[in-house]
């Protein structure tokens, strides 16, 4: 199903999430696909869809540096640099604070986070304040920059 990222779109994809299910969407760098962060079946099937090794942990996004404050621990310097990049391009590896995403994404002691600088990222995850979100290309292979140049074999996963 392919939504327009208005009110309308945005509460399909909310819903899809809610249900567990998988969405792609653009971002500021490339098209990313998703899932609730917390919805272990759903992250089992991204790592399906890419052919991605459990061991390359899944980047959370988030809807704010307050958000992504609830489930990581800043410092100083990540602090500054969020400040000067988020939204932005910019990932940062911080330690895992809450040990329910922990565990749903598998984490020993650290995560990777980002505030997309996207309108219509920013749209969903307003409503949804985080989100996996991952490039949607299988692994090692280039990222799609394009919608047009995502696969159809992702809607066999209901994408």
């Amino acid at each position: 199903m392919i939504v327009r990222c208005n009110e309308d779109g945005i509460r399909a994809v909310l819903k899809t999430i809610k249900n567990g299910g998988i969405v792609v969407i653009p971002t500021d760098t490339v098209y990313g696909i998703g899932c609730d962060p917390y919805n272990q079946e759903a992250i089992k099937t991204i790592y399906k869809i890419k052919g991605r090794e459990k061991t390359k942990h899944l980047p959370v996004l988030g809807y704010s540096k307050e958000e992504i404050a609830k489930i990581a621990f800043f410092d100083e310097l990540s602090k500054k640099i969020a400040n000067k990049f988020w939204p932005g391009p910019v990932t940062l590896v911080l330690k895992v604070k809450e040990k329910e995403i922990a565990n749903s994404l598998n984490l020993e002691s650290k995560i990777a986070v980002r505030v997309p600088n996207h309108p219509c990222a920013l749209s969903l995850l307003k409503e949804c304040k985080l989100l996996v979100g991952t490039s949607a290309n299988p692994s090692g292979l280039p990222p799609f920059k394009d919608s047009k140049d995502i696969p159809d074999k992702f809607s066999d996963y209901g994408v």
